[in-house]
């Protein structure tokens, strides 16, 4: 039986891509309007609804939750281009059974459209809404901001691993944002309400990281005047983090082994194991596979430690970042600050872009918080940062235009500004266009007539 698939896609050239790249192998039918969709579904039964996130009147969301109250059978996969872990979990929970990314590997597309029929078939009741999280107590976790394909991919792998139990191995180079990482998957979990705790592995001496980690008896060394709780305990039902792991010493990887096997450690002086039942969250800018080899780092361990494993890409293999967070930073130093900034100059923007940020998203925040210190107007001018970087103009003339450019007439300074307005509030609301008009004050024929504009969406 040929397999029948409902396509939701308010714009006209992928709903048509999509129709002619399916209906050779499927039923295929395509609408672009969600109620519609819902009414069709009623009428017609589909064994995979293709739901674009960004629509007129009711988001994609809004429809998933629908279908799934209604018809839980049904499988669906989101399309989305605003690709955040908040969108991702709440699709999740509400039972979606993918999510990709736009612009989208067209013969990926067709593999996961293949695979997902083919699991429909063996499988007629999901129960992924059985074992997603409850609403979340942990403080809120400040929001991964990103435009770029290979960050977006790894926000849909955070929303999927933060609802399981398994230990997770972040790596990068410092400065990528590793612990924000371990933050939002514990604040998606079901732990969120339950302890968060961190150490950083290579900023203690041997011994004192193993008091702290393992805590101790009163008397058990000189200077143990009373009993203290070390952090495995603390993380008891919470999550343990464990920053630069691959700085421990060969005898405390033997003891950290013993404590994931066994779920239960001994306190330094103790005589009886103490039971614990925490979510390990382990990361390192090292590659500890050669560190392995090297006989630098056990094996074994590695292995426990790596049941998931989560790279973070540098700064400069996410360029399309820098701008939004460069402009994340900015608001926040200025409220910090008390200063009014309106945004970033023309040749400031081309020198950020063009910097290679060896220190990645740590460095730039430095970098803008310095700006931001140093700017006497309404926009942040090369001057304002770092030598370091405002020294390219002068290695790079090319870089930048000159200071007099039409860029920088108050027009142009103020379009900028209100495009950056635009795509800040588009970003807030997930690409709802209906509610970023409403936040910012305009009728939705303005906000289409805007995004037409400055090209945005």
């Amino acid at each position: 039986m040929i397999e029948k698939i409902l396509i939701v896609e308010d714009q006209l050239n992928l709903r048509k891509l999509l129709l002619l790249l399916l209906q050779k192998d499927y039923q295929v039918v395509a609408i672009e309007n969600a109620e519609e969709a819902f009414e069709l579904i009623k009428q017609q039964s589909f064994d995979l609804v293709l739901l674009d996130n960004r629509l007129p009147q009711m988001t994609g969301l809004d429809l998933l939750k629908a279908i799934k109250h209604s018809y839980p059978d049904i499988c669906v996969i989101l399309m989305t281009a605003y690709a955040d872990v908040a969108t991702a979990v709440e699709a999740l929970k509400l039972g979606v059974f993918d999510y990709i990314i736009k612009p989208f590997d067209l013969d990926k597309f067709k593999k996961l459209i293949k695979r997902t029929l083919e699991l429909n078939r063996s499988i007629q009741q999901r129960t992924v809404q059985s074992q997603l999280i409850t609403p979340p107590k942990f403080d809120k976790v400040q929001e991964i901001l990103t435009n770029s394909s290979n960050m977006m991919e790894l926000c849909r792998d955070i929303a999927k691993v933060s609802q399981s139990k398994a230990t997770i191995l972040i790596t990068g180079e410092s400065g990528t944002g590793k612990e924000l990482v371990a933050k939002t998957i514990h604040y998606y979990s079901t732990r969120s309400d339950k302890p968060f705790i961190k150490i950083n592995c290579g900023a203690l001496a041997d011994t004192l990281l193993e008091s702290i980690l393992f805590g101790h008896e009163k008397g058990a060394f000189t200077g143990a005047y009373q009993r203290q709780i070390g952090l495995f305990g603390r993380a008891n039902q919470g999550t343990l983090f464990l920053d630069e792991v691959s700085e421990m010493s060969e005898n405390l990887q033997v003891k950290l082994l013993r404590v994931i096997q066994e779920k239960e450690f001994e306190p330094i002086g103790g005589n009886h194991p103490i039971k614990t039942d925490f979510r390990l969250i382990t990361a390192t800018n090292r590659n500890l596979q050669d560190m392995v080899i090297a006989g630098k780092f056990r094996q074994d361990l590695f292995y426990r430690l790596n049941v998931i494993g989560l790279n973070l890409p540098p700064l400069r293999d996410r360029k399309s970042d820098i701008m939004i967070l460069a402009r994340y930073f900015m608001q926040q130093f200025c409220v910090e600050n008390n200063k009014h900034i309106l945004d970033f100059s023309e040749q400031s923007v081309a020198l950020l872009n063009h910097y290679n940020w060896p220190g990645n998203v740590r460095e730039l925040s430095n970098a803008i918080e310095y700006a931001v210190i140093m700017s006497h107007g309404l926009f942040i001018e090369p001057e304002d940062l770092p030598k370091h970087i405002h020294n390219l103009s002068i290695k790079s003339n090319h870089i930048v235009s000159d200071r007099g450019s039409s860029g920088n007439t108050l027009k142009e300074r103020i379009k900028n500004y209100e495009k950056v307005l635009i795509a800040d509030a588009l970003r807030k609301n997930q690409g709802h266009r209906d509610n970023t008009a409403k936040d910012l004050g305009v009728s939705r024929r303005t906000l289409l007539y805007k995004l037409q504009e400055y090209e945005i969406g």
